[in-house]
């Protein structure tokens, strides 16, 4: 786990990852889960696996080949659906499920995400009502929410809502090794 400043939360939990173009989904839910996860997309395998060296990240990978290239740097997924993979990397790399970094990172770029206030949020929702770029924050939310995060670095805008009781739940069905 990397240390920040003192009284702050720490900006990752265990590894970092990098995953290929075939595991987006599983990108999302190891953000989900705290871990710092890059997912470049359509990338050349010879500058993924040259990414993940110099970043020190561990490349996770459906595809034997590129896996055998990163040696033992990577995580090589035999399952297909996402609950699997996520298991299959539990299993293999040890992931914390009960983590209190859960939901602290951005699932869309990777931010870590900061507490945005009520004022702020409703700011935000204004300006995107008004043609600023960004996702739409629905009518409601604002009354029936108090507490708020924001990404720094896309400036997506999240809070406990319904999705957010979902993915928590999916999470610990998961941690007890459970598919959903």
């Amino acid at each position: 786990m990397s240390t920040s400043r003192k009284g702050e939360p720490p900006a990752a939990v265990g590894p970092g990852f990098i995953c290929d173009q075939m595991l987006g989904s599983l990108a999302r839910w190891l953000r989900f889960l705290g871990y710092d996860t890059l997912y470049p997309g359509a990338m050349a395998d010879a500058d993924i696996l040259q990414l993940a060296r110099k970043e020190g990240r561990t490349l996770v990978t459906r595809d034997r080949r590129l896996a055998e290239r990163a040696g033992t740097g990577a995580v090589v997924l035999s399952e297909l659906e996402l609950d699997g993979q996520i298991l299959q990397l539990r299993d293999a790399m040890g992931l914390d499920m009960e983590s209190p970094l859960r939901m602290m990172r951005c699932p869309k770029c990777n931010g870590i995400l900061a507490a945005a206030s009520k004022e702020e949020v409703g700011q935000i929702a204004l300006d995107r009502r008004n043609g600023s770029p960004g996702g739409t924050i629905p009518e409601g939310v604002l009354m029936r929410h108090e507490q708020f995060w924001r990404c720094p670095a896309c400036g997506q805008v999240y809070w406990h809502g319904s999705h957010y009781d979902r993915i928590v739940g999916k999470i610990g069905e998961l941690g007890k090794g459970y598919r959903v």
